[in-house]
């Protein structure tokens, strides 16, 4: 950390509606080792959270960490409208993102101001790599742990070595202030604030790079808790499309034929292929030697290379799911990867939940509970987990 002088670094952390995590998130963020004269906190409250503010009240509060409390505005109380009134707040150059449940690793801010120094300009974000604490909870948590480890340690990173949009995760982000603030933050209105902000930043020609430091969160073990999370994230999805395919020949200027396909396939395709599984499903029906309408229109051959497809698609994912846990932390996992094709059946429930939102209630932001697996949690070492590269970012960079 030698050589440069080390800038002032705010993280927001927005809450809602949190009595068991508050605590637990103070504590943790006190192992960061950051020099906490250059570290601002603010913990973001709705000013009609009680709960919240009672727990935090009851919390004491070291100097480098502060409240602000968002006034009511309607019925619009979403995650990136509070962002937007505590950047108001704060004073650091570097703007960060946690979310209630996090954990980062100790040594997670000097990573992030030393990649930004080394960076070009243009690298306006550093998104870190996400991962459960509470992996081990149940079968739910398990293939949760499953998911991310492939989207996070195999999809992302190949996604962005192909040159594509990457869609930004929720937390664990990191921008500089002047670009964000030049791109008017985070839409208020949109209940997957980060997707659209990656999306706007590819436009404008900035950079994303993915850096190899983890925080830890905690899985949605239960499953209608997982649906309304997934629905939420569905729904929010398609807003970015439908926002962002309002002048497709203009984005098709911005991002170039092959991230103007590769937009279509993450934010589209990642929507359309949980809404159409059940009818997907449907057709292993005529494999029974039941009637299936289909067979009216497509011949026999034809039929055949479906399944095939099917089959083969299948077992690329199992394939990458058993790659991205088949690191020393997350072998407990491979006997279960197997089971994988019966956890996102639930998908299909969420995007029905998400179609049905998107209409009646676009803008509604269904709040995930946390603070179910407390007690599972161990503090994270300082060192980055060993299946992640040590030095230098991830070749990940999006928008150049």
């Amino acid at each position: 950390m030698k050589g440069f002088r080390l800038p002032r670094v705010s993280v927001l952390v927005p809450l809602l509606h949190e009595e068991e995590i508050a605590q637990a998130l103070i504590a943790r963020l006190s192992w960061l080792t950051y020099p906490k004269s250059l570290l601002e906190v603010v913990l973001v409250l709705e000013a009609s959270d009680s709960l919240t503010r009672k727990t935090i009240a009851r919390t004491p509060l070291p100097p480098w960490i502060s409240v602000i409390e968002v006034p009511d505005a309607g019925a619009l109380k979403t995650k990136p409208r509070a962002l937007n009134y505590a950047l108001d707040f704060c004073r650091g150059s570097i703007i960060g993102v946690w979310d209630a449940e996090d954990a980062p690793e100790p040594d997670q801010i000097e990573q992030i101001v030393t990649r930004f120094q080394n960076a070009p300009e243009n690298v306006a974000c550093l998104q870190g790599i996400l991962d459960f604490y509470n992996s081990r909870s149940n079968w739910m948590a398990r293939c949760f742990a499953i998911e991310y480890a492939t989207w996070w340690r195999v999809i992302l990173p190949g996604v962005a070595r192909l040159g594509l949009v990457v869609p930004l995760g929720g937390t664990t982000l990191f921008f500089r202030r002047d670009i964000l603030e030049r791109l008017g933050a985070w839409d208020a209105h949109n209940v997957t604030e980060d997707a659209d902000l990656g999306l706007r930043l590819a436009r404008r020609g900035y950079v994303t790079e993915l850096i190899p430091t983890t925080t830890f969160e905690e899985a949605n073990c239960r499953p209608w808790p997982w649906v309304r999370q997934r629905s939420r994230w569905l729904k929010g999805y398609l807003i970015t499309w439908a926002v962002h395919m309002q002048r497709p020949r203009a984005l098709l200027q911005d991002l170039g034929l092959r991230r103007f396909i590769g937009v279509q396939a993450i934010f589209l395709a990642t929507v359309s292929q949980f809404a159409l599984a059940p009818l997907l499903w449907s057709l292993w029906l005529s494999v029974f030697g039941l009637y299936h309408p289909v067979t009216d229109w497509l011949a026999p051959p034809l039929m055949t290379a479906i399944f095939a497809l099917f089959i083969l698609s299948e077992l690329l994912n199992l394939c990458a799911s058993v790659i991205a846990v088949s690191n020393r932390g997350q072998r407990h996992l491979l006997p279960w990867v197997i089971t994988f094709p019966l956890y996102f059946a639930l998908g299909a429930v969420a995007a029905a939940k998400a179609l049905y939102e998107l209409y009646r209630s676009p803008h509604f932001w269904d709040k995930t509970a946390h603070g179910h697996t407390l007690p599972h949690y161990v503090r994270p070492q300082k060192k980055t987990p060993k299946n992640l590269p040590r030095a230098g970012p991830l070749p990940a960079s999006i928008g150049s």
